[in-house]
């Protein structure tokens, strides 16, 4: 069962010390009916007991149920960090994250959980950043609700950041663009995005790392870095951009040349959720990215 310690430095109500250390209204109802617990100097208190310098506070949270539709699988996961709070994964490129009608498992999240049950790590898998199933790269999950809710503080508060590598259509001459345009569904598609005044604010910094040219088209290799996070949110900002990503044919790509949109997350960073040690990830380009830039030649980039 996963708990945290701490030691208290000055005189408190226990609720208000929960809430400095960002225990969510919703983990403290968790604790209170599915079996946690909150200790203080090892016996439990409620949270109007009042805390005096040198108090240890224990909290116990409950043990959680794998949600429902998710089957616990076994199946290869590309660990690059792991200890009691986080799990950083590299996803291949053609696996889904979540199961959804049309991958209803083999997805990274069924492994994640076949991963817990056999380690008797009673949790689900808590998605902090999730990738489209054709983009490959460094994929966040938190072993504990607790964990994910402090993650997406971070994401709000900007201290969650995530940078992308892409191979774009067409040469793009700018060194620095930075879109801000709201993203909308498009109508009659469940999936498709669209650029739409009518949308969720959203924006993408777009920096150009080289233009390059091969037999069957000519290309820019850009880094992309992430503000927010809506849905399709880089391949969208990019059609708008007029340089939709090379392979993605559903916002305009020909997929003949590539068998994928060529999106990669090579990094994510952010502050450990306990520690508040900056955090860094990589992961390098996948080999098809690789071998795709192998068969270009380099194109001096035009001054604007």
């Amino acid at each position: 069962m996963f708990q945290l310690d701490y030691e208290v430095e000055e005189q408190l109500i226990l609720r208000d010390f929960l809430a400095r250390k960002d225990i969510s209204k919703t983990t403290l109802t968790a604790i209170k009916y599915q079996g946690g617990d909150i200790l203080v100097n090892g016996h439990a208190q409620n949270v109007r007991y009042i805390l005096r310098p040198g108090d240890q506070v224990t909290v116990v949270f409950p043990p959680e149920q794998m949600s429902e539709g998710l089957k616990p699988e076994l199946g290869p996961l590309s660990v690059l960090y792991e200890d009691k709070t986080i799990l950083l994964l590299d996803k291949p490129a053609g696996q889904s994250t979540i199961p959804s009608r049309n991958h209803p498992s083999g997805t990274l999240a069924n492994f994640v959980c076949g991963k817990f049950e056999e380690e008797g790590i009673l949790s689900t898998a808590h998605i902090v950043t999730r990738l489209d199933t054709d983009t490959s790269g460094v994929i966040c999950v938190a072993k504990n609700r607790h964990i994910h809710h402090l993650l997406s503080k971070q994401m709000n508060e900007q201290l969650f950041h995530r940078r992308y590598t892409a191979f774009a259509e067409g040469h793009i001459n700018t060194p620095l663009i930075r879109i801000e345009q709201p993203i909308d569904r498009k109508e009659g598609s469940i999936i498709e995005r669209k650029v739409s005044a009518e949308g969720q604010y959203a924006k993408t910094d777009v920096t150009l790392l080289g233009n390059y040219v091969n037999d069957v088209q000519a290309f820019s290799v850009v880094e992309l870095k992430l503000h927010t996070g809506r849905t399709h949110q880089i391949r969208v900002h990019m059609q708008w951009l007029g340089h939709p990503l090379v392979g993605d044919d559903l916002y305009g790509a020909s997929s003949h040349q590539f068998a994928r949109q060529a999106l990669h997350c090579s990094s994510i960073s952010f502050l450990h959720p306990l520690t508040k040690e900056r955090m860094i990830f990589d992961s390098p380009l996948p080999s098809d990215m690789k071998y795709y830039l192998k068969q270009s030649k380099t194109v001096e980039i035009r001054s604007m």
